[in-house]
């Protein structure tokens, strides 16, 4: 595999970062759905890696943190009259 270096700033990692997100949830999750869509899971995986490396150098790793717990609330009871 042939390794390209490029020089990009912090703010241009982050949107590309974002947008290849953006694009692979697309492949992901909308394109199955399109009839006669032929998709490529190594892409998706590829794809996937590629954003995780990305965020680790931009060193947004808020997103690869547990969810925070969900606020339980009391169930309201409804009034049958």
């Amino acid at each position: 595999m042939k390794s390209i270096n490029l020089q990009l700033t912090v703010e241009e990692l982050k949107l590309l970062t974002s947008l290849a997100s953006d694009q692979v949830f697309r492949r992901e999750f909308i394109d199955p759905k399109m009839p006669g869509y032929k998709g490529c899971r190594a892409d998706v995986d590829l794809g996937k890696a590629l954003i995780g490396r990305m965020r680790a150098m931009i060193g947004d790793d808020n997103r690869t943190t547990t969810p925070a717990p969900a606020i339980s609330r009391p169930m309201r009871q409804r009034v049958i009259a």
